[in-house]
């Protein structure tokens, strides 16, 4: 099938990923149809099938690279040995990532009952890379009788949703600025672990 006239991969195919997002962030992605994405991007339906195979495989390529980002970016924050100075890192940094990429949040948080079960498996395996980085932290400051976590595992996914949430309240023209949130958020996390 040929491209639509004025089509070019390179513009086209993030276009489509661009209106996949916003349209799964606002319908949800049970409701969105490929013809409301081709339509969104000026591409005929079955234009839309030369960038991507399926309304699944657009979904699972917008959760695997929020991961892949996510992961990549935590990677090269700066190296630290004091596991309070590594957690008040990555609490700055899951917020000030998050908040940069709210409808990729609440995508990869909500529409994980959509993917496949080999999709869901790729990106929970990304998803325990995550957890296991924050666990890790926490087991050290533990021991290093620098935070008091009775159960380390717990402790991560307690943190994780309470940074996660800000992205549901947050607005840019709001009274907090993100280093404020920054602040407060790692106020609260430090003082829940005993630090």
């Amino acid at each position: 099938m040929a491209r639509t006239q004025g089509s070019h991969a390179g513009i086209t195919g993030p276009r489509i990923r661009e209106a996949a997002l916003r349209l799964f962030a606002e319908h949800g992605f049970a409701a969105v149809s490929m013809r409301q994405i081709a339509s969104a991007v000026g591409l005929q339906a079955g234009a839309l099938y030369n960038y991507t195979p399926d309304k699944q495989a657009l979904l699972f390529s917008l959760m695997k690279e929020h991961m892949d980002d996510l992961l990549g970016d935590l990677s090269r924050l700066p190296s630290q040995d004091a596991p309070q100075a590594r957690l008040e890192s990555f609490v700055r940094f899951h917020i000030a990532f998050h908040l940069d990429r709210p409808e990729l949040v609440f995508i990869a948080y909500m529409e994980l009952r959509n993917l496949t079960p080999e999709n869901f498996r790729v990106i929970e395996g990304l998803r325990r890379d995550y957890e296991n980085a924050l666990e890790r932290i926490l087991s050290d400051g533990v021991a290093a009788g620098s935070f008091e976590v009775a159960d380390t595992k717990l402790a991560t996914l307690a943190v994780i949703a309470m940074l996660t949430g800000v992205t549901t309240w947050y607005r840019p023209d709001g009274r907090l600025s993100v280093p404020e949130v920054q602040d407060l958020y790692w106020d609260m996390v430090r003082k829940s672990v005993s630090a």
